[in-house]
């Protein structure tokens, strides 16, 4: 036997309340939404600027160093695009060209008719970077190092005149860290080139006070002309002991011709005596010292005035070795696509948020669909 048909499907109470769901959370505010943004949201104007840091790369035409000249890391450019990202995301950008153009008088024309995308101006400056970093989009591409922002506003000529004044706080702050950049690569040769010069200066104040002391300008020079005393003594010496001896082959130990010749003798011997006492005894210097002192004293400042001018001239050719290198490392910001006026609103993008808006609604409510009949099949 056939069995009877099955009776047409009625709809329940938990259908109707799923529809009403349906309604309430899906197509109310979806219907809400697009009311707004086809009714209240103002136009917005969007400008582009492109840019990115570039860095001098000429090469000095003498290497002072002999290739060990480059001070600098070669990835500083990458450095000061990354800190030039979150700067121009910082709070700090914010309150500049909020001082230069008034953002909060810009942002909040079409306040509190457009609530949803225009700023409250009662807001915090917090507040008003978490705006501007929703109106100010920065695209950062790691890869080539550029940076390209696209700033919204609600006339076209805002639009430009942040976007320009972004781009000159830009500038300035990349200047400022060229600026500090130089002055950190010449700063630890600056304080090498002061300090030599200090020692040189130093050791030359000695070396004159020694001269004054002593009243010799160079003792060198003195020694030779003492040198040179001795030796003209030991040779009349020499002299006048063969004399000596000739003549006392010709005369008597008597003779007073022998006698003056044994005067001769004795006064040299004693002149070369109190010559040669001059370098080793004490006394015969200005302050008691004797010529064997000076000469030490003397050697080791000219060792140490050599010593520090020999100093002086490396500290030198690195100082200006870093004055180069930093003058090459210089850094600026180049803009490749300049801030233009725009001609057509193109934000907000209406149709894309509507569907974006509906999309997350019909998901959420689909979820609730998904966990209601869940919970209800395990009872």
């Amino acid at each position: 036997p056939l069995r009877p048909p099955a009776r047409m499907a009625e709809p329940r109470r938990r259908h109707w309340l799923i529809l009403g769901s349906f309604l309430a959370l899906v197509v109310l505010p979806s219907l809400l939404w697009a009311g707004y943004l086809w009714l209240r949201a103002e136009d917005q104007y969007v400008s582009t600027v492109g840019f990115s840091v570039r860095k001098e790369q000429s090469t000095p035409a003498i290497d002072l160093l002999g290739g060990l000249a480059p001070l600098a890391s070669a990835g500083g450019s990458a450095s000061d695009t990354d800190i030039l990202y979150e700067y121009i995301r910082s709070q700090d950008m914010v309150e500049r060209i909020d001082a230069r153009l008034d953002l909060r008088a810009r942002y909040a024309r079409a306040w509190p008719h457009d609530f949803v995308f225009a700023f409250d101006p009662e807001g915090h400056v917090e507040e008003l970077t978490d705006y501007w970093q929703r109106q100010v989009k920065v695209l950062y591409d790691s890869g080539t190092q550029l940076i390209t922002l696209k700033v919204s506003a609600f006339t076209a000529q805002d639009a430009q005149e942040i976007a320009a004044a972004v781009f000159q706080e830009s500038s300035d702050k990349i200047n400022a860290l060229s600026t500090i950049a130089q002055d950190d690569a010449t700063r630890l040769a600056k304080a090498e080139l002061d300090k030599a010069r200090a020692e040189l200066t130093e050791t030359r104040q000695a070396m004159t006070a020694f001269r004054m002391r002593s009243q010799i300008v160079d003792p060198e020079a003195d020694l030779a002309g003492q040198m040179g005393v001795l030796s003209g003594l030991q040779a009349q010496l020499a002299e006048a002991l063969v004399a000596h001896d000739l003549l006392l082959d010709n005369a008597q130990p008597t003779d007073h011709r022998v006698t003056q010749s044994q005067q001769k003798i004795d006064a040299l011997r004693r002149l070369i005596e109190a010559e040669r006492a001059k370098f080793g005894a004490e006394g015969q210097g200005p302050a008691g010292e004797s010529y064997a002192q000076l000469m030490a004293e003397y050697e080791k400042l000219a060792v140490d005035r050599e010593f520090a001018e020999g100093a002086y001239r490396s500290a030198r050719i690195a100082h200006e070795t870093a004055l180069a290198e930093a003058q090459r490392q210089a850094r600026y910001l180049a803009a490749h696509i300049e801030p233009k006026v725009a001609q057509s609103a193109t934000e907000p993008n209406r149709p894309w948020l509507w569907a974006m808006i509906t999309g997350m609604l019909l998901a959420g409510w689909s979820i609730l669909v998904l966990v209601y009949y869940s919970v209800r099949d395990r009872r």
